[in-house]
């Protein structure tokens, strides 16, 4: 990797079983043998893919981290639009959590001493936030995100405002609501880009086999890119998926503006993690079939 690039790798595919193994293999899991590993799916409800992480993602991504000797895998999450615990048995994430050995924690379920508080400095969070312990104290943290317009005030929902599922809706013991402070909040998507100034990511897997262009994120009007992206920096593969968003005709916001002003990744920008521009990223595809997409992406981004 050249300077300071920072490389999103793109595979145009819609077999995960192959396709996810590709993309990982591009990161190094040298260092995972006997490491806990965090994982942030997309279990917002129990809607199917887009709508969600497929179950094939989650299973490919857990086969990976096993065979690369880690110690503990935990996904944990808690849905916006649902129970929680009915999200997981109806998307099939109890089952396969039996079926291939990795552990499942729902959020809503903690005490209070398992959240860790962040302070309100400087950011948009009148009240700080509470972010959950499994995320601060594992070794490893891996994302999986899904490719979509949101139409609840994010614009958009991709890796950064996938980060919301890890910060408390209520802690035990208080009273206040930590997403109603944010769906209200006219810096909704200032405040998810401040979520993700508080924890560290290794590596961010986003499927893009199909995405929501209007609507999300639940339901909208589906394309099918038929891309699966991976990046070390999760600014960056945001940066890629809303260019995506625009090519498939993204309306509204995301359609409107440029890539690099959008809110929350101009925020991200501010705080002082992940790319600043699209100078700073490097596109790399990983078949002969992604380069046509990867020219037209390269063109979105440097409007």
């Amino acid at each position: 990797m050249a300077g300071s690039l920072k490389e999103v790798f793109i595979l145009k595919t819609t077999d995960r079983k192959k396709g996810i193994p590709t993309l990982l293999s591009k990161f190094s899991l040298a260092d995972y043998p006997g490491k806990q590993v965090a994982i942030k799916a997309n279990f917002n409800s129990a809607d199917p893919f887009p709508a969600s992480t497929h179950i094939d993602t989650l299973r490919a991504i857990v086969q990976i981290l096993k065979e690369a000797g880690s110690s503990g895998i935990t996904l944990a999450d808690r849905s916006g639009m649902g129970n929680t615990k009915e999200v997981f048995e109806q998307m099939g994430v109890l089952a396969l959590s039996k079926e291939i050995g990795f552990n499942s924690v729902i959020l809503d379920d903690l005490d209070k001493d398992d959240w860790l508080k962040v302070e309100q400095e400087k950011n948009h969070w009148p009240e700080g936030f509470y972010m959950a312990k499994v995320f601060h104290d594992a070794d490893k943290i891996i994302q999986t995100c899904c490719l979509k317009t949101h139409r609840f005030g994010g614009h958009f929902t991709l890796s950064l405002k996938n980060s919301v599922g890890l910060v408390a809706k209520k802690v035990p013991g208080e009273r206040y609501d930590y997403m109603w402070e944010l769906h209200n909040s006219p810096y909704q998507r200032q405040m998810i880009a401040e979520i993700n100034n508080h924890y560290k990511l290794d590596f961010v897997l986003m499927d893009g086999i199909k995405a929501f262009v209007s609507g999300g994120p639940e339901k909208g009007r589906v394309v099918e890119p038929g891309l699966l992206l991976a990046s070390q920096d999760r600014v960056a593969i945001d940066a890629v998926g809303v260019a995506i968003l625009k090519m498939y005709g993204a309306k509204g916001k995301v359609g409107e503006t440029d890539v690099f002003d959008q809110d929350q990744l101009k925020r991200a920008a501010e705080l002082g993690f992940g790319v600043k521009s699209a100078d700073q990223i490097k596109l790399t595809p990983l078949n002969s079939e992604t380069q046509s997409d990867v020219d037209r992406i390269e063109q979105v981004l440097k409007v």
